[in-house]
């Protein structure tokens, strides 16, 4: 049973903590969604949010969670029979392909073994030997939050020049957006889908899908079914239309305010600290792993999320009830998923966290690994403290660099 005291600890890897701020903007009353102030404010959203993806194009909105902006993106640029290709790279490159196979698209995959990012090179060879350009589209997952794997996107976008392939970008955002460097247009992403609840700060149910001029262009000639999902209609002209019904009003309030709060922040700052805090948990977790009990589930540190940390238990030992005894302390950590169930667990460093929330979390998961006899390198909390000193020093250097400079 979980403590009643004190605040909760939530390191999930999503829906991840929603600021007051944002709770206090949605916290009202519903309005005229056709009237001229809701309507306003659209405007401003629909323009504002461009800026989180880095983009020119068209960001469309869905009442809806991730799986959702899935398949608003497939619905919209493929027919019934086309090919994708998705380089495997976790659970959700996986169930990404599950859904466009149950769409009637052929999948194929670029095999990978879990622990290691996408490889540009494959994908590459895979692309050049589509002689005939049957494939339409690659699927590719920024980072997949059940490996804690991040995958180059720029390199990505390289190999599918060098192939001289005409198909489709689309990238999986929704565990980096808002926490990882993405610029959109820069990296010559099509398509790119994201939610709500992760690195936007905000409740679940709000899925997004940015789509550039090739993409909106090829959506014009595609027959895949869809009526909710379709970008043609929501981009009509009726305002109504953007929704295909009832606005979202509420999640709209609150990602008004997100959006503030990451531009007060600025988005680069956003960025930059969730690395500062992401190699401060790297750092604890790094010593955990000199006890020859706990792996980093991403073999190589370059390919390690910013956004979440996937750690592989020893075998016998059940990560579930780690997490059992971590929710006694008010502690919620995520858990391992699909093969990882039991296997692993994860620690969420996203969205509307800080420096002594991540602390404090390290400070409690490494208490309760110790309650459960698991070995454990020492030393933790002081690696972690000093990763977070050194990064806080040389991130004041910047800034009185570059005020010296103005």
């Amino acid at each position: 049973m979980a403590s009643d005291r004190g605040v909760q600890f939530l390191l999930s890897p999503g829906p991840t903590p929603i600021p007051d701020r944002i709770l206090r903007a949605m916290h009202r009353q519903s309005v005229d969604f056709s009237g001229p102030d809701f309507i306003a404010l659209c405007d401003e959203v629909f323009r504002d949010v461009k800026e989180i993806f880095r983009t020119k194009g068209i960001v469309h909105l869905y009442t809806a969670n991730g799986h959702g902006a899935w398949e608003a993106a497939l619905t919209n640029v493929l027919s019934p029979g086309d090919t994708v290709l998705i380089p495997e790279v976790g659970v959700f490159s996986e169930a990404w392909r599950s859904m466009a196979e149950a769409l009637g698209l052929k999948c194929e995959t670029v095999p990978n073994d879990w622990r290691h990012a996408i490889d540009p090179n494959q994908l590459e060879e895979k692309l050049r030997a589509d002689t005939e350009r049957k494939i339409k589209a690659v699927l590719f997952v920024h980072v997949d939050t059940a490996t804690s794997l991040k995958s180059d996107v720029p390199a990505a976008r390289a190999a599918i020049d060098a192939a001289g392939h005409p198909a489709l970008f689309c990238v999986d955002t929704i565990a980096s957006l808002g926490t990882t460097h993405f610029p959109m247009d820069d990296w010559g992403v099509d398509i790119t889908v994201a939610a709500s609840q992760k690195g936007l700060m905000m409740p679940p149910g709000l899925a997004m899908v940015a789509a550039n001029d090739k993409a909106m262009r090829i959506g014009k000639e595609t027959t895949m079914p869809r009526r909710y999902w379709d970008w043609q209609e929501r981009t009509a002209g009726e305002h109504y239309q953007r929704f295909c019904g009832t606005a979202p009003e509420h999640h709209i309030f609150g990602l008004r305010e997100a959006l503030n709060m990451i531009a007060e922040e600025t988005l680069d700052g956003v960025v930059a600290r969730h690395t500062r805090l992401a190699r401060t948990v790297r750092a604890a977790v790094g010593r955990w792993c000199e006890g020859g009990a706990l792996q980093f589930n991403a073999v190589d540190p370059d390919q390690r999320a910013d956004s979440v940390t996937s750690i592989l238990m020893p075998e016998g030992m059940d990560a579930e009830a780690v997490r059992a005894t971590g929710r006694e302390m008010n502690l919620h950590i995520g858990s391992g998923i699909g093969p990882f169930r039991g296997r692993a667990f994860r620690i969420g460093h996203m969205g509307d966290i800080n420096e002594p929330m991540i602390l404090g979390s390290l400070a409690a998961i490494e208490t309760v690994l110790r309650r459960h006899g698991i070995p454990l390198g020492n030393g933790a909390m002081d690696a972690a403290i000093a990763e977070l000193s050194a990064a806080n020093n040389d991130a004041t250097l910047a800034d009185r660099s570059i005020k010296a400079a103005e």
